[in-house]
This record gives structure tokens, C-alpha cells and sequence, in this order.
């Protein structure tokens, strides 16, 4: 049981070097530096590991900062797989190990193929999607290799006050940051953060015109106020666009996650664990809002920016940890897996036992 809850311990680390690896990369993109290296795997002809760090100056440092941490991130991820594989008992959580090597090498092409490619909008937006489903997974092995997830807690006597299943109100939260976190990553690599300078409002309305004349109007404005200059090349359309677009996506985000922490928080006789959760979530989706205001406020500050997508990560995989907690509890609601896969994820001990029955059914 001494190694097991090592290897426990050895899946949380590396979910946080994963959290740490987002921040870089936050940082790589807030600073503009996606191309201070223009080389990969290499670090200007050096071998990545042999590059002197009396040159790691400007741009240079958070990118290739960026490119070590990731490294050990894959190092790290590679060792948890091949652990999972000869220590773990589930087979669904020692594929899912697999998985995450295979997401790791994933972004690790990607991040090179943006490099290579002059930092193209759509391997870019893959690049920092792929970077989220991998936290997800990683953070996820961690919560299942727990003590909690394999010993279990008692289910609850009666989930009939349950209305709308807890395990699909926290999933769709999930899935609603997600688009969100997509969205706000083809923002940030397609120019737009600063298409709408202010806020609330956008350029004074609820929802600013796309017209010609309108469009002269808000370049002449974002050159006037310093924003932007003649050498950036105008603001166009589909820019305002997609800016809004992450903006109203925030609403519909905001009411998932607020009623997810209801639902969580009306949870404590069955689990202390669930209306953590739920002060947990209404904290980070607080801050979140809150920083994307900053991040247009501030004309895109770098700390502010960076907060921003840590925070984002660190919502979408609150919720996920969230969602897989229900499931623990509550089990898997009828039709969302097969059944095979049903009866082994809410096992105790091996994870091949199957709970009751009633253990593996959906509240209603």
C-alpha cells in the first residue's frame, strides 16, 4: 500500500507541474514570445538541456522556460504510465495512463508545429486546447489513484431530491468551460483581446456594429488611445467577433457553474467533499470573470493575462474532479457509458467489483 500511495502522491505532483506548464505557457503568450525561439527541438542550434542560461534574456526565457518545464512534464508522464502499468489493478485507469502519454507527445508535436509553422491560429488553438484536456486526465489519474476514489464512501440513502442528476449538471458546467477555454485560446491567437477595449460595454453598446463606417470608427479610436498602431494592420470584423462571442459564452458559464455549486453545496449529508467543491468552484468563477474584465481593462497585462488562463484551467478541471466525485457517489447515470465500463469505475478496491445496483444508477 507504501508504493501505491506513492505513486498517488507521484500522479498530484505531476498534475501540478502540468498547472505550472499552462502558466508558462500563459506566459509565452501574454509576452508575445511564441517565436523568441525559432527553432525546435533545438534552442537556437543548442541541444535544449546544453543552451546557456546567461542567454535565457527577453523573450527567449519564458519561451524556452516554456519548452524545459514541458520536457519534465513529459519525462514525468511517461514514468506515471509505466508505473500505473505495473503497480495498477484497474485496467481502465492503466489505459488511461497510455492516454496521457499520448496527449503529452500530442501537444509536444503541436507546440513544435507552431513554432515550425510561424504560429498558425489553428495549431496554436490546438496546442492549448490539447493542453487542457491533458491537465484534465492527469489531474483526474490523480483523483483515482486516491485513497478516497479506491476505499469509496457509503452512498447516500436516498438520491430522490436530486431533480437533475449532480453528475450531469457538473459535467455540462465542465463542457460549457471548455468551449470557453477554446474560445478564449482562438482570442488570444487570432489577435483579439484587445478588438474591444472596454468593458462592460463594447465600444459604448451591448453589441458593437460590424459595419465599414463602424469599423473605421473603432481603428481610428484604438490608434487614438494608444491600443494599437498603424504597423499592427486594422481591426477587422471577424476579430470583434470572436472577442464577443468569448464575452456572451461567459453568461451561460457563469449559470452553470453557479448552479452546480448550489446543487454541490445542498450536498453535506452525503459527502464533506462536495460543498468544497461548490465554495470552490463560486470562488474560481468569480475570479475569472473578474480577470477577464482586467485582462481587457489593462490593455492586456501580462500578469493579468497569464492569471487568466491559469484560472480557466484550474475551473475546468475543479469541475471535472467535481463531476468524477459525483460519480464516485452517486455512480454512473444510466446511458452515459457502457455498461462495462459502468460497473468497474464505482468498483472499491480492484475496480473490477461492482457496486449494488442502485449504486450504478443516475439520480432522478
Amino acid at each position: 500500500m507504501t508504493s501505491y500511495r506513492n505513486l498517488h502522491r507521484f500522479a498530484l505532483v505531476t498534475a501540478v507541474c502540468t498547472f505550472l506548464l499552462i502558466i508558462a505557457g500563459g506566459f509565452v503568450t501574454s509576452t508575445g514570445s511564441g517565436l523568441s525561439v525559432p527553432d525546435w527541438p533545438n534552442t537556437y542550434g543548442h541541444f535544449m538541456f546544453a543552451f546557456p542560461l546567461d542567454q535565457m534574456v527577453g523573450g527567449i526565457f519564458y519561451e524556452h522556460t516554456h519548452r524545459m518545464i514541458a520536457s519534465a512534464v513529459g519525462f514525468m508522464t511517461l514514468i506515471l504510465a509505466i508505473w500505473l502499468w505495473k503497480r495498477e489493478d484497474r485496467r481502465w485507469v492503466r489505459n488511461l495512463g497510455l492516454a496521457a502519454v499520448g496527449l503529452v507527445v500530442g501537444q509536444g508535436v503541436l507546440g513544435g508545429l507552431t513554432v515550425l509553422l510561424l504560429l498558425p491560429a489553428a495549431i496554436s488553438v490546438g496546442h492549448a486546447t490539447l493542453a487542457q484536456s491533458f491537465f484534465v486526465v492527469v489531474s483526474s489519474i490523480a483523483l483515482f489513484t486516491s485513497p478516497w476514489w479506491r476505499n469509496g464512501e457509503p452512498l447516500p440513502p436516498d438520491k430522490k431530491d436530486l431533480r437533475i442528476p449532480i453528475v450531469w449538471l457538473s459535467a455540462s458546467a465542465a463542457l460549457a468551460v471548455f468551449i470557453q477555454l477554446m474560445l478564449g485560446a482562438l482570442m488570444r491567437h487570432t489577435d483579439s483581446g484587445l478588438a474591444v477595449p472596454d468593458f462592460p460595454l463594447a465600444y459604448g453598446q451591448l453589441f458593437p456594429s460590424l459595419s465599414p463606417e463602424a469599423m473605421a470608427r473603432y481603428n481610428e479610436q484604438l490608434i487614438d488611445s494608444g491600443i494599437r498602431i498603424s504597423a499592427d494592420g486594422p481591426v477587422i470584423s471577424s476579430q470583434i467577433a470572436i472577442h464577443m462571442v468569448h464575452r456572451l459564452w461567459a453568461l451561460p458559464v457563469l449559470l452553470l457553474v453557479a448552479w452546480t455549486s448550489i446543487r454541490l453545496a445542498k450536498l453535506s449529508p452525503v459527502s464533506r467533499r462536495l460543498p468544497r467543491f461548490a465554495y470552490l468552484l463560486t470562488g474560481l468563477v468569480a475570479v475569472q470573470i473578474l480577470l477577464g474584465a482586467m485582462t481587457v481593462l489593462s490593455g492586456k497585462s501580462v500578469l493579468v493575462a497569464t492569471a487568466h488562463v491559469a484560472t480557466g484551467a484550474l475551473l475546468l478541471v475543479g469541475l471535472v474532479l467535481a463531476s468524477l466525485h459525483a460519480v464516485r457517489l452517486f455512480g454512473i447515470p444510466r446511458g452515459a457509458l457502457g455498461s462495462s465500463l459502468a460497473r468497474e469505475m464505482p468498483g472499491r478496491g480492484t475496480g473490477g467489483s461492482p457496486e449494488p445496483e442502485s449504486a450504478c444508477q443516475g439520480a432522478s
